[in-house]
Protein backbone atom coordinates (compact mmCIF):
# COMPACT_ATOMS: atom_id res chain seq x y z
CA UNK A 1 0.00 0.00 0.00
CA UNK A 2 1.55 3.25 -1.04
CA UNK A 3 0.10 5.90 1.53
CA UNK A 4 1.96 8.76 -0.06
CA UNK A 5 0.79 11.88 1.74
CA UNK A 6 -1.30 13.54 -1.13
CA UNK A 7 -2.31 10.10 -2.83
CA UNK A 8 -5.72 9.28 -2.93
CA UNK A 9 -5.51 6.10 -0.88
CA UNK A 10 -3.71 8.23 1.96
CA UNK A 11 -6.94 10.50 2.13
CA UNK A 12 -8.71 6.99 2.40
CA UNK A 13 -6.23 6.05 5.42
CA UNK A 14 -6.75 9.27 6.82
CA UNK A 15 -10.39 9.11 6.78
CA UNK A 16 -10.44 5.75 8.42
CA UNK A 17 -8.23 6.78 11.26
CA UNK A 18 -10.63 9.76 11.69
CA UNK A 19 -13.61 7.67 12.29
CA UNK A 20 -12.05 5.38 14.07
CA UNK A 21 -10.47 7.87 16.27
CA UNK A 22 -13.42 10.17 17.08
CA UNK A 23 -15.53 6.49 17.55
CA UNK A 24 -13.04 5.99 20.47
CA UNK A 25 -12.52 9.63 21.74
CA UNK A 26 -14.24 8.89 25.35
CA UNK A 27 -11.27 6.38 25.97
CA UNK A 28 -7.94 7.39 25.95
CA UNK A 29 -6.37 3.91 25.52
CA UNK A 30 -8.64 2.96 23.07
CA UNK A 31 -7.67 6.28 21.17
CA UNK A 32 -4.12 6.00 21.80
CA UNK A 33 -4.15 2.56 20.43
CA UNK A 34 -5.98 3.73 17.08
CA UNK A 35 -2.78 6.39 16.81
CA UNK A 36 -0.61 3.88 17.31
CA UNK A 37 -2.03 1.04 14.77
CA UNK A 38 -2.41 4.04 12.61
CA UNK A 39 1.77 5.18 12.94
CA UNK A 40 2.74 1.87 12.33
CA UNK A 41 0.51 1.02 9.26
CA UNK A 42 1.82 4.30 8.25
CA UNK A 43 5.35 2.89 8.73
CA UNK A 44 5.10 0.29 7.02
CA UNK A 45 5.24 1.91 3.62
CA UNK A 46 8.71 3.19 4.12
CA UNK A 47 10.03 -0.62 4.52
CA UNK A 48 10.17 -3.88 7.14
CA UNK A 49 13.09 -2.10 8.73
CA UNK A 50 10.38 0.54 10.14
CA UNK A 51 8.07 -2.48 11.08
CA UNK A 52 10.16 -4.23 12.85
CA UNK A 53 12.77 -2.22 14.17
CA UNK A 54 11.11 1.36 14.85
CA UNK A 55 9.15 0.10 17.97
CA UNK A 56 12.34 -1.27 19.71
CA UNK A 57 14.75 2.10 18.88
CA UNK A 58 11.30 3.97 20.23
CA UNK A 59 10.78 1.28 23.26
CA UNK A 60 14.81 1.77 24.21
CA UNK A 61 14.19 5.71 24.00
CA UNK A 62 11.41 5.61 26.23
CA UNK A 63 13.11 3.36 29.25
CA UNK A 64 16.05 6.10 28.98
CA UNK A 65 13.58 8.54 29.23
CA UNK A 66 12.24 6.97 32.54
CA UNK A 67 15.60 6.82 33.83
CA UNK A 68 16.35 10.45 33.03
CA UNK A 69 13.03 10.96 35.29
CA UNK A 70 14.32 9.23 38.12
CA UNK A 71 18.01 9.90 38.23
CA UNK A 72 19.26 12.70 39.75
CA UNK A 73 22.98 12.58 39.80
CA UNK A 74 24.47 13.94 36.69
CA UNK A 75 26.85 11.46 35.54
CA UNK A 76 24.03 9.26 35.54
CA UNK A 77 21.97 11.56 33.53
CA UNK A 78 24.89 12.33 30.70
CA UNK A 79 25.55 8.38 30.26
CA UNK A 80 21.49 7.98 29.76
CA UNK A 81 21.43 11.00 27.29
CA UNK A 82 24.71 9.80 25.33
CA UNK A 83 23.19 6.40 25.14
CA UNK A 84 20.38 8.16 23.57
CA UNK A 85 22.05 10.33 21.01
CA UNK A 86 23.90 7.20 20.13
CA UNK A 87 21.21 5.23 19.50
CA UNK A 88 19.36 7.34 17.35
CA UNK A 89 22.17 8.58 15.78
CA UNK A 90 23.78 4.87 15.03
CA UNK A 91 19.90 3.80 13.64
CA UNK A 92 20.18 6.64 11.27
CA UNK A 93 23.44 6.12 9.91
CA UNK A 94 22.82 2.14 9.42
CA UNK A 95 19.35 2.96 8.08
CA UNK A 96 21.04 5.14 5.64
CA UNK A 97 23.96 3.43 3.98
CA UNK A 98 22.28 -0.04 4.27
CA UNK A 99 19.14 1.73 2.35
CA UNK A 100 21.66 2.94 -0.31
CA UNK A 101 23.18 -0.32 -0.69
CA UNK A 102 19.93 -2.40 -0.78
CA UNK A 103 17.90 -0.01 -3.02
CA UNK A 104 20.89 -0.96 -5.73
CA UNK A 105 20.25 -4.23 -5.19
CA UNK A 106 15.77 -3.87 -5.49
CA UNK A 107 16.17 -4.59 -1.57
CA UNK A 108 14.87 -1.02 -0.63
CA UNK A 109 11.73 -2.74 1.06
CA UNK A 110 13.72 -3.78 3.81
CA UNK A 111 15.76 -0.37 4.88
CA UNK A 112 14.60 2.85 3.92
CA UNK A 113 16.25 5.94 3.03
CA UNK A 114 15.18 8.42 5.09
CA UNK A 115 14.57 8.21 8.88
CA UNK A 116 15.60 11.79 9.89
CA UNK A 117 12.64 13.12 11.62
CA UNK A 118 11.90 10.12 13.32
CA UNK A 119 15.49 10.33 14.98
CA UNK A 120 14.87 14.43 15.43
CA UNK A 121 11.56 13.91 16.90
CA UNK A 122 13.29 10.89 19.15
CA UNK A 123 15.57 13.14 20.39
CA UNK A 124 13.53 15.78 21.40
CA UNK A 125 12.21 13.96 24.39
CA UNK A 126 15.18 12.45 26.21
CA UNK A 127 17.39 15.86 25.17
CA UNK A 128 14.71 17.61 27.06
CA UNK A 129 14.01 15.19 29.77
CA UNK A 130 18.26 15.76 30.29
CA UNK A 131 17.73 19.34 30.79
CA UNK A 132 14.40 19.14 32.54
CA UNK A 133 12.71 21.26 29.68
CA UNK A 134 9.10 19.65 29.66
CA UNK A 135 7.12 16.50 31.38
CA UNK A 136 8.10 12.85 30.56
CA UNK A 137 5.21 10.00 30.46
CA UNK A 138 5.04 6.74 32.12
CA UNK A 139 3.01 5.38 29.76
CA UNK A 140 4.74 3.35 26.93
CA UNK A 141 1.69 3.75 24.72
CA UNK A 142 1.37 7.59 24.91
CA UNK A 143 5.13 7.23 24.19
CA UNK A 144 4.70 5.66 21.52
CA UNK A 145 1.77 6.92 19.58
CA UNK A 146 3.55 10.52 19.96
CA UNK A 147 7.31 9.47 18.71
CA UNK A 148 5.62 7.95 15.39
CA UNK A 149 2.84 10.56 15.07
CA UNK A 150 1.96 9.74 11.67
CA UNK A 151 1.59 13.17 9.93
CA UNK A 152 4.87 14.07 11.10
CA UNK A 153 6.71 10.69 10.08
CA UNK A 154 7.79 11.58 7.28
CA UNK A 155 8.84 14.94 6.49
CA UNK A 156 7.93 16.93 9.89
CA UNK A 157 7.37 19.48 10.92
CA UNK A 158 9.59 18.41 13.72
CA UNK A 159 7.62 18.69 17.23
CA UNK A 160 8.83 18.19 21.11
CA UNK A 161 7.28 14.75 21.48
CA UNK A 162 6.35 16.08 25.34
CA UNK A 163 3.63 18.32 23.45
CA UNK A 164 2.95 15.73 21.65
CA UNK A 165 2.20 13.57 24.41
CA UNK A 166 0.53 16.22 26.25
CA UNK A 167 -1.90 16.97 23.21
CA UNK A 168 -2.60 13.27 22.39
CA UNK A 169 -3.43 12.22 26.12
CA UNK A 170 -5.81 15.23 26.57
CA UNK A 171 -9.63 14.46 25.91
CA UNK A 172 -9.79 15.62 21.77
CA UNK A 173 -12.54 18.72 20.59
CA UNK A 174 -13.59 19.43 16.84
CA UNK A 175 -15.80 22.26 16.47
CA UNK A 176 -16.58 23.02 12.69
CA UNK A 177 -14.29 25.64 12.17
CA UNK A 178 -11.58 23.64 13.06
CA UNK A 179 -12.80 21.09 10.32
CA UNK A 180 -12.73 23.99 8.26
CA UNK A 181 -9.24 25.05 8.54
CA UNK A 182 -8.42 21.63 8.35
CA UNK A 183 -9.66 20.97 5.10
CA UNK A 184 -8.41 24.36 4.16
CA UNK A 185 -4.82 23.38 4.86
CA UNK A 186 -5.26 19.81 2.82
CA UNK A 187 -7.00 21.77 0.14
CA UNK A 188 -4.30 24.51 -0.13
CA UNK A 189 -1.37 21.80 0.35
CA UNK A 190 -2.70 19.99 -2.78
CA UNK A 191 -2.63 22.74 -4.76
CA UNK A 192 0.72 23.73 -3.83
CA UNK A 193 2.54 20.70 -4.82
CA UNK A 194 0.41 19.47 -8.04
CA UNK A 195 -0.37 22.86 -9.66
CA UNK A 196 2.98 24.64 -9.00
CA UNK A 197 5.62 22.55 -7.57
CA UNK A 198 4.99 19.32 -9.86
CA UNK A 199 4.50 21.53 -12.72
CA UNK A 200 7.21 23.76 -12.80
CA UNK A 201 9.91 20.26 -11.84
CA UNK A 202 8.57 18.54 -14.72
CA UNK A 203 8.31 21.55 -17.42
CA UNK A 204 11.63 22.76 -17.04
CA UNK A 205 13.60 22.21 -13.54
CA UNK A 206 14.18 18.39 -14.14
CA UNK A 207 15.20 18.81 -17.58
CA UNK A 208 17.66 21.76 -17.13
CA UNK A 209 18.97 20.01 -13.87
CA UNK A 210 19.59 17.11 -15.35
CA UNK A 211 21.52 18.60 -18.81
CA UNK A 212 21.74 22.07 -18.23
CA UNK A 213 24.39 22.11 -21.45
CA UNK A 214 21.58 21.73 -23.33
CA UNK A 215 19.94 25.10 -22.44
CA UNK A 216 20.86 28.60 -22.64
CA UNK A 217 21.74 31.03 -19.35
CA UNK A 218 18.79 32.72 -19.07
CA UNK A 219 16.57 29.24 -18.95
CA UNK A 220 19.07 27.92 -16.89
CA UNK A 221 18.46 31.07 -14.49
CA UNK A 222 14.81 30.75 -14.82
CA UNK A 223 15.02 26.97 -13.93
CA UNK A 224 17.07 28.24 -11.03
CA UNK A 225 14.28 30.58 -9.68
CA UNK A 226 11.69 28.09 -10.54
CA UNK A 227 13.66 24.93 -8.40
CA UNK A 228 13.29 27.73 -5.60
CA UNK A 229 9.33 27.96 -5.77
CA UNK A 230 8.92 24.20 -6.64
CA UNK A 231 11.14 23.80 -3.18
CA UNK A 232 9.11 26.12 -1.26
CA UNK A 233 5.53 24.81 -2.63
CA UNK A 234 6.73 21.27 -2.50
CA UNK A 235 7.76 21.21 1.20
CA UNK A 236 4.93 24.05 2.71
CA UNK A 237 2.80 21.82 0.64
CA UNK A 238 3.55 18.59 2.62
CA UNK A 239 3.23 20.74 5.83
CA UNK A 240 -0.24 21.86 5.13
CA UNK A 241 -1.39 18.84 4.46
CA UNK A 242 0.17 17.07 7.54
CA UNK A 243 -1.20 19.92 9.85
CA UNK A 244 -4.51 19.74 7.77
CA UNK A 245 -4.48 16.00 8.85
CA UNK A 246 -3.17 16.33 12.42
CA UNK A 247 -6.20 18.62 12.95
CA UNK A 248 -8.71 16.51 11.99
CA UNK A 249 -7.81 14.90 14.93
CA UNK A 250 -7.70 17.42 17.18
CA UNK A 251 -3.95 18.18 17.14
CA UNK A 252 -1.86 21.28 16.35
CA UNK A 253 1.25 21.12 14.48
CA UNK A 254 3.87 24.16 14.28
CA UNK A 255 3.25 26.33 11.37
CA UNK A 256 6.53 25.79 9.51
CA UNK A 257 7.26 27.95 7.04
CA UNK A 258 6.69 31.82 7.12
CA UNK A 259 6.52 33.62 3.60
CA UNK A 260 10.73 33.11 3.58
CA UNK A 261 11.67 34.74 0.46
CA UNK A 262 10.61 38.17 1.64
CA UNK A 263 13.45 38.18 4.13
CA UNK A 264 15.54 40.38 4.57
CA UNK A 265 18.85 38.62 5.67
CA UNK A 266 20.12 34.76 5.91
CA UNK A 267 19.48 34.93 10.11
CA UNK A 268 15.87 36.04 8.64
CA UNK A 269 15.40 33.54 6.18
CA UNK A 270 16.29 30.88 8.63
CA UNK A 271 13.57 32.10 10.93
CA UNK A 272 11.07 31.52 8.22
CA UNK A 273 12.19 28.58 6.39
CA UNK A 274 11.55 24.84 7.70
CA UNK A 275 11.48 26.91 11.04
CA UNK A 276 10.94 23.48 12.84
CA UNK A 277 14.64 22.09 11.55
CA UNK A 278 16.31 25.12 12.52
CA UNK A 279 14.70 25.88 15.26
CA UNK A 280 15.83 22.30 16.29
CA UNK A 281 19.55 23.10 14.97
CA UNK A 282 19.65 26.01 17.18
CA UNK A 283 17.99 24.42 20.67
CA UNK A 284 19.69 20.64 20.28
CA UNK A 285 22.68 21.11 18.27
CA UNK A 286 23.84 25.03 18.53
CA UNK A 287 22.75 25.63 22.25
CA UNK A 288 25.03 22.03 22.71
CA UNK A 289 28.34 23.28 21.19
CA UNK A 290 31.02 24.56 23.40
CA UNK A 291 31.39 28.30 23.42
CA UNK A 292 28.18 29.21 22.62
CA UNK A 293 29.21 32.60 25.01
CA UNK A 294 32.26 33.26 23.86
CA UNK A 295 33.12 36.46 21.34
CA UNK A 296 34.56 33.74 18.47
CA UNK A 297 33.18 30.59 19.14
CA UNK A 298 29.33 31.81 18.68
CA UNK A 299 30.46 32.35 14.46
CA UNK A 300 32.53 29.16 14.35
CA UNK A 301 28.89 26.89 15.81
CA UNK A 302 26.94 28.68 13.56
CA UNK A 303 29.04 27.39 10.35
CA UNK A 304 29.91 24.02 12.24
CA UNK A 305 25.79 23.80 12.95
CA UNK A 306 24.79 24.43 9.28
CA UNK A 307 27.55 22.16 7.80
CA UNK A 308 26.32 19.24 9.97
CA UNK A 309 22.57 20.36 8.54
CA UNK A 310 23.72 20.53 5.50
CA UNK A 311 25.41 16.91 5.84
CA UNK A 312 22.40 15.75 7.18
CA UNK A 313 20.59 15.88 4.05
CA UNK A 314 23.01 13.67 2.06
CA UNK A 315 27.16 13.06 3.10
CA UNK A 316 28.07 14.52 -0.37
CA UNK A 317 30.03 17.63 -1.81
CA UNK A 318 27.12 19.55 -2.78
CA UNK A 319 25.19 19.59 1.06
CA UNK A 320 28.55 19.96 2.57
CA UNK A 321 29.02 23.00 0.21
CA UNK A 322 25.24 24.17 0.73
CA UNK A 323 25.50 24.19 4.50
CA UNK A 324 29.00 26.31 3.90
CA UNK A 325 27.65 28.85 2.43
CA UNK A 326 24.60 29.13 4.76
CA UNK A 327 26.83 29.10 8.13
CA UNK A 328 29.41 31.48 6.23
CA UNK A 329 26.14 34.11 5.79
CA UNK A 330 24.59 33.39 9.06
CA UNK A 331 28.06 33.96 10.89
CA UNK A 332 28.63 36.85 8.73
CA UNK A 333 25.63 38.42 9.22
CA UNK A 334 25.56 38.46 12.96
CA UNK A 335 28.89 39.84 12.65
CA UNK A 336 27.63 42.69 10.40
CA UNK A 337 24.64 43.26 12.70
CA UNK A 338 26.97 43.14 16.22
CA UNK A 339 29.07 45.63 14.76
CA UNK A 340 26.39 48.36 13.45
CA UNK A 341 24.34 47.63 15.78
CA UNK A 342 20.38 48.17 16.04
CA UNK A 343 19.06 50.66 13.65
CA UNK A 344 17.17 53.45 15.05
CA UNK A 345 14.47 53.25 12.56
CA UNK A 346 13.44 51.12 10.10
CA UNK A 347 15.11 50.77 6.61
CA UNK A 348 13.30 52.75 3.84
CA UNK A 349 11.26 50.57 0.99
CA UNK A 350 13.98 50.18 -1.52
CA UNK A 351 16.82 49.57 0.96
CA UNK A 352 14.48 46.54 2.13
CA UNK A 353 13.49 45.82 -1.24
CA UNK A 354 17.33 45.42 -2.10
CA UNK A 355 17.80 43.50 0.92
CA UNK A 356 15.42 41.14 0.43
CA UNK A 357 16.39 40.70 -2.98
CA UNK A 358 19.74 40.21 -2.49
CA UNK A 359 18.80 37.51 0.33
CA UNK A 360 16.87 35.95 -2.48
CA UNK A 361 19.43 35.89 -4.91
CA UNK A 362 22.27 34.11 -2.37
CA UNK A 363 19.54 31.33 -1.22
CA UNK A 364 19.37 30.59 -4.90
CA UNK A 365 22.93 30.57 -5.36
CA UNK A 366 22.43 27.51 -2.49
CA UNK A 367 19.99 25.85 -3.79
CA UNK A 368 21.78 25.07 -7.05
CA UNK A 369 24.43 23.33 -5.20
CA UNK A 370 21.52 21.71 -2.77
CA UNK A 371 19.51 20.69 -6.28
CA UNK A 372 22.48 19.40 -8.55
CA UNK A 373 24.14 16.12 -8.72
CA UNK A 374 27.43 17.02 -7.91
CA UNK A 375 29.60 20.01 -7.71
CA UNK A 376 30.82 19.92 -11.95
CA UNK A 377 27.52 19.90 -12.23
CA UNK A 378 26.42 22.71 -10.36
CA UNK A 379 29.85 24.55 -11.70
CA UNK A 380 28.24 23.86 -15.33
CA UNK A 381 24.86 25.62 -14.34
CA UNK A 382 26.35 28.76 -12.88
CA UNK A 383 28.72 28.27 -16.08
CA UNK A 384 25.34 28.36 -18.61
CA UNK A 385 24.14 31.33 -16.08
CA UNK A 386 27.50 33.37 -16.70
CA UNK A 387 27.03 32.92 -20.37
CA UNK A 388 24.63 35.34 -21.00
CA UNK A 389 22.50 33.74 -23.90
CA UNK A 390 18.73 34.43 -24.14
CA UNK A 391 17.00 31.99 -25.79
CA UNK A 392 13.30 31.35 -24.23
CA UNK A 393 12.29 28.78 -26.34
CA UNK A 394 12.07 25.88 -23.27
CA UNK A 395 10.13 28.31 -21.60
CA UNK A 396 6.08 28.46 -21.99
CA UNK A 397 3.73 31.07 -21.40
CA UNK A 398 2.02 28.58 -19.04
CA UNK A 399 4.71 28.07 -17.36
CA UNK A 400 6.09 31.60 -17.42
CA UNK A 401 2.30 32.11 -15.69
CA UNK A 402 2.66 29.61 -13.09
CA UNK A 403 5.97 30.94 -12.05
CA UNK A 404 4.84 34.48 -11.79
CA UNK A 405 1.83 33.11 -9.74
CA UNK A 406 3.43 30.91 -7.41
CA UNK A 407 6.12 33.99 -6.92
CA UNK A 408 3.37 36.58 -6.21
CA UNK A 409 1.12 33.91 -3.82
CA UNK A 410 4.61 33.71 -1.89
CA UNK A 411 5.63 37.30 -2.01
CA UNK A 412 2.27 38.43 -0.89
CA UNK A 413 1.17 39.58 2.43
CA UNK A 414 0.04 36.51 4.77
CA UNK A 415 -3.19 38.87 5.62
CA UNK A 416 -4.80 37.72 3.27
CA UNK A 417 -4.14 33.50 3.44
CA UNK A 418 -5.36 34.13 7.27
CA UNK A 419 -8.44 36.00 5.40
CA UNK A 420 -9.14 33.12 3.32
CA UNK A 421 -8.81 30.24 6.01
CA UNK A 422 -10.97 31.64 8.36
CA UNK A 423 -13.52 32.62 5.71
CA UNK A 424 -13.50 28.81 4.57
CA UNK A 425 -13.46 27.89 8.12
CA UNK A 426 -17.12 29.55 8.54
CA UNK A 427 -18.72 27.97 5.30
CA UNK A 428 -21.46 25.00 6.16
CA UNK A 429 -19.40 21.41 5.51
CA UNK A 430 -21.04 20.97 2.11
CA UNK A 431 -18.45 23.90 1.15
CA UNK A 432 -15.40 22.24 2.31
CA UNK A 433 -16.82 19.69 0.67
CA UNK A 434 -17.40 20.97 -2.39
CA UNK A 435 -14.23 23.06 -2.37
CA UNK A 436 -11.89 19.52 -1.78
CA UNK A 437 -13.70 18.22 -4.99
CA UNK A 438 -13.12 21.01 -7.02
CA UNK A 439 -9.44 20.42 -5.86
CA UNK A 440 -9.73 17.18 -6.70
CA UNK A 441 -10.78 17.87 -10.32
CA UNK A 442 -8.31 20.68 -11.17
CA UNK A 443 -5.24 18.42 -9.89
CA UNK A 444 -6.23 15.74 -12.19
CA UNK A 445 -7.10 18.13 -15.11
CA UNK A 446 -4.36 20.90 -14.85
CA UNK A 447 -1.67 19.28 -12.20
CA UNK A 448 1.54 17.46 -13.52
CA UNK A 449 1.59 14.17 -14.24
CA UNK A 450 1.23 10.95 -11.77
CA UNK A 451 2.50 11.63 -7.78
CA UNK A 452 5.89 12.67 -7.71
CA UNK A 453 6.88 11.75 -4.43
CA UNK A 454 7.54 15.48 -1.88
CA UNK A 455 11.06 16.16 -2.12
CA UNK A 456 11.54 15.90 1.50
CA UNK A 457 10.45 12.21 1.53
CA UNK A 458 13.89 10.60 0.70
CA UNK A 459 15.73 12.47 3.73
Amino acid sequence: MHVQPGSGIYFVFVAAVFFAYWASAGSRLLRLAVILLANYLFCARFGLFYVLLLPVCSSLDFLIGLGLMRAGRPPIRRVLVALSVGLNLSVLVVSRHMGVLLNRHGWDWIFPLGLSFYTFQSLTYTIDLYRRDGEGTTSLLSYLSAVTFFPTLQAGPITRVTELVKQLGARPALGRADGGRAFFLIGIGLLKKALIADYLAENLVNRVFDTPKLYSGAEVLIAVYAYSLQLYYDFSGYTDIARGSAMLLGIRLPINFDRPYASANVTEFWRRWHMSFSNWLRDYLYFSLPGVRGRIMPYVNLVITMLLGGLWHGVTWTFAIWGLLHGTALAATRGWLAWRGRPKQPASPWRHALAVGGTYHFVCLTWIFFRAGSVADAMTILGRIGSLTASFENVTALFAAVLLVGAGAMFAGKQWYALAMEWFAGRPFYVHAAALLLVAVAIQFLGGRGNAPFVYSRF
